[in-house]
């Protein structure tokens, strides 16, 4: 007999030889064979050469499609350029900017005294957004020179695709590590390229800050894996917890959303920890390294007091002051732990909440309210008028998981197989943490199920909590699914190239035996794999020889007479999007911009939107000289916008703000008037002297209308 760890909170003093993970010895015929060093150091290899290979292949692959799709390399520079719309174009305007500096101190030194990216205001970017990157890949390519062999732009592009290796490798690893077997890895790496359209969107948003962030998550998924593994040697545990420490610092420095999706992994942490099937000493250095990182961030931040006033922050202190409050929390029977735990979570969730208001008021924080009104919101707990968040509830990537995307999955048959692993592990979990509730796993058990049910090593605990949690997230916001889908794809395939599972569900069906178990956990992945060949192969052939061309010559047209007919210092206003690509292409200050993490920001941009109101011309006018303007863009797309049902259109939500009736059929709030002006960016194009000397038009094309603000006539 072989004898097992002794997990804290469960005795398990022996196991049968056979429940036990094959990844050293295997029993045929009576006879046991064990493998040899030369056999793992070959195995060890050519898995890393796959791994590599197979992320490799990913980056070829997605920087692929993305040429195909724009012809990046034959389009004008001024196309490229709004190739990377909305925000992507903010953030990549940054590295760009460094770039056109005289010197590395003094881009450095325009970005933390911006006054471009908002008029009338000098900010700190450094301090407001996550750009760190974009000044570390201008620095390289200044450094090393790398003018000489590629274009900005390319080296740019170039640095994101390589993160995508870094990003399937890890899974991969993560795979391997929670199976015992690197074919899960490949199976995993299939998956996550095959239903490329769900797990990532980096080939057309390319700047976008969680394709630089979900990368390194997936590193510290697989450093927490290791961690998570048994008998670790001191040195190699110090290892897997620095390598922890890197990537989420990284993470977190890379995503303006790492507090929220750290605040999810701590939950997960707390949840495991309570029914005591992690080890509490790693879950505690988790919970400080986590804080560590995010103060290092505030830090680089210029105190971001943003940072410290979030929600992680306060629950894992007050995770950890808790503990130490109550240190017999996992003594006694079911219904005494019960209650203990029950105390425990009340305490974690007072005290966090207490916490966090404290630092809130005492820092006058009030730049993540939106993000409450619109969780409010969105989850039936009260109606909002609230402009901000009606405009998140309004898009598309905030709503709910669609369910198109379950059909999707299911065609490349990983959502079959996440369900399946899924429900025996999450029984497999229950049983276990039943046994640790009530402490029944101290008594001596002779039931092999019930032997093997203890076999859930934490690794692979985490990983189901992690999954779940991360599943509801996905399901709420359909934006925050890139971290759900990608991880289906370590999951299903780990649970379905583990000897352990296979083991379980044969012994219950009274069929184990270690070959039936070493063929199946082998030959479902292989025919998986042949399966996945067979079906998206065509496909993918289809879409590598699909070539097509950025086409947008309205949006280039306005560019070029923005560069061509406003002074360099032109104040430009517009919506967030197009203001984004303004930036980037052509170097004006603008009023407001995309990044929506400042209540300032957000007020000055409902205020900038009143273009698409029904407001009077001089109040237009007042409010748009008020922050410098100097030009206003109209777009049609959205001041007759078709693509939102009645309600969530901009000037649905404009409309219900001002507390004015919206237009077209349906019912409008009793309380709500009929305004008594027209809709300015319809009755502006009549240019009715009323509107005409507060504004002359000086540009239009199909698509946009700019407009210069005439600034010699005054407002009362």
């Amino acid at each position: 007999m072989s004898t097992i760890r002794q997990r804290k909170g469960i005795k398990v003093t022996e196991a049968p030889e056979e429940c036990l993970s094959q990844e050293k010895n295997w029993k045929f015929n009576g006879k046991i064979f064990t493998g040899g060093k030369l056999w793992k150091k070959v195995s060890l290899i050519v898995g890393g050469i796959v791994g590599i290979s197979l992320g490799i292949l990913t980056s070829v692959y997605v920087a692929t499609l993305h040429e195909n799709d724009l012809w990046f390399s034959n389009i004008k520079e001024v196309e490229r350029e709004i190739s990377f719309r909305t925000e992507c174009g903010l953030y990549y305007s940054y590295y760009k900017q460094m770039l056109r500096a005289p010197s590395i101190q003094l881009g450095l030194h325009s970005l933390i005294y911006d006054n471009k990216t908002e008029s009338l205001r000098t900010i700190n970017i450094l301090g407001r957004m996550n750009v760190y990157q974009e000044v570390f890949l201008s620095i390289l390519y200044t450094v090393f020179h790398m003018k000489k062999f590629l274009e900005p732009v390319y080296f740019y592009i170039y640095a994101l695709f390589s993160l995508q290796a870094v990003y399937v490798t890890a899974l991969y690893v993560t795979c391997w590590l929670l199976s015992g077997t690197w074919l899960s890895g490949v199976l995993a790496a299939f998956w996550y390229i095959t239903n490329r359209l769900d797990t990532t969107r980096v080939e057309f948003t390319i700047p976008l800050r969680e394709n630089w962030a979900l990368p390194f998550f997936a590193v510290q998924l697989a450093a927490i894996t290791v961690l998570f593994r048994p008998h670790l040697r001191p040195t190699h545990e110090r290892l897997t917890l620095l390598a922890v420490f890197i990537s989420t610092f990284l993470f977190s420095l890379t995503w303006q959303f790492n507090q929220f999706m750290l605040l999810i992994q701590a939950v997960v942490l707390f949840t495991l920890d309570c029914l005591d099937f992690l080890p509490r000493g790693k879950v505690t250095w988790i919970y400080i390294i986590q804080v560590v990182s995010l103060l290092l961030v505030c830090l680089l931040q210029f105190f971001n007091s943003m940072i410290v006033g979030s929600l992680l922050v306060s629950f894992n202190m007050s995770a950890l002051l808790a503990r130490k409050l109550q240190n017999n929390l996992k003594t006694g029977g079911l219904f005494s732990r019960l209650g203990k735990l029950f105390i425990h979570v009340l305490l974690v969730l007072c005290l966090t909440f207490l916490v966090n208001n404290s630092i809130k008021k005492v820092l006058n924080l009030e730049s993540d309210e939106h993000i409450f009104k619109f969780l409010k919101a969105k989850f039936g707990l009260g109606a909002t008028r609230d402009f901000d968040a009606n405009l998140y509830l309004c898009e598309e990537a905030f709503r709910l998981l669609p369910f198109n995307t379950f059909i999707r999955l299911s065609d490349t048959l990983v959502f079959y197989a996440y369900i399946f692993v899924l429900f025996v592990m999450t029984v497999t979990a229950a049983f276990v943490g039943f046994q640790n509730l009530s402490g029944s796993a101290n008594v001596k058990s002779t039931d092999k199920l019930q032997r093997c049910i203890t076999l859930l090593k934490p690794g692979v605990a985490y990983h189901l909590v992690h999954t779940v949690l991360f599943g509801l997230l996905a399901f709420s916001t359909m934006r925050m699914k890139y971290l759900w889908t990608s991880h289906i794809c370590v999951f299903a395939a780990s649970g379905l190239c583990s000897s352990d599972m296979w083991a379980l569900i044969l012994r219950l069906l009274h069929l184990y035996t270690p070959r039936r178990v070493s063929v199946i956990r082998y030959l479902i992945p292989m025919l998986i794999l042949l399966y996945l060949c067979y079906k998206v192969w065509p496909g993918v052939m289809a879409e590598l020889s699909e070539l097509r061309e950025f086409y947008d010559p309205d949006t280039v047209e306005l560019m070029n007479w923005i560069k061509s007919n406003t002074p360099k210092k032109a104040v430009i206003a517009g919506s967030m999007q197009l203001l984004a690509g303004v930036k980037l292409c052509t170097g004006r200050i603008l009023t407001n911009h995309p990044h929506y993490e400042d209540k300032s920001l957000r007020e000055r941009t409902k205020q900038v939107y009143q273009v698409y109101a029904k407001r009077s011309p001089e109040d237009v006018h007042r409010i748009l000289r008020s922050f410098g303007t100097d030009f206003v863009i109209l777009e049609d797309s959205i001041c007759y916008e078709r693509r939102h049902s009645r309600g969530c259109r901009l000037r649905d939500l404009l409309d219900i703000a001002n507390g004015h009736t919206m237009d077209g059929p349906g019912e409008n709030d009793p309380d709500l008037k009929p305004s008594p002006y027209p809709r300015f960016c319809e009755e502006i194009k009549r240019n009715l002297p009323s509107y005409t000397m507060y504004f002359a038009k000086v540009f239009q094309n199909k698509t946009f209308h700019v407009y210069k603000l005439v600034r010699h006539k005054k407002t009362t």
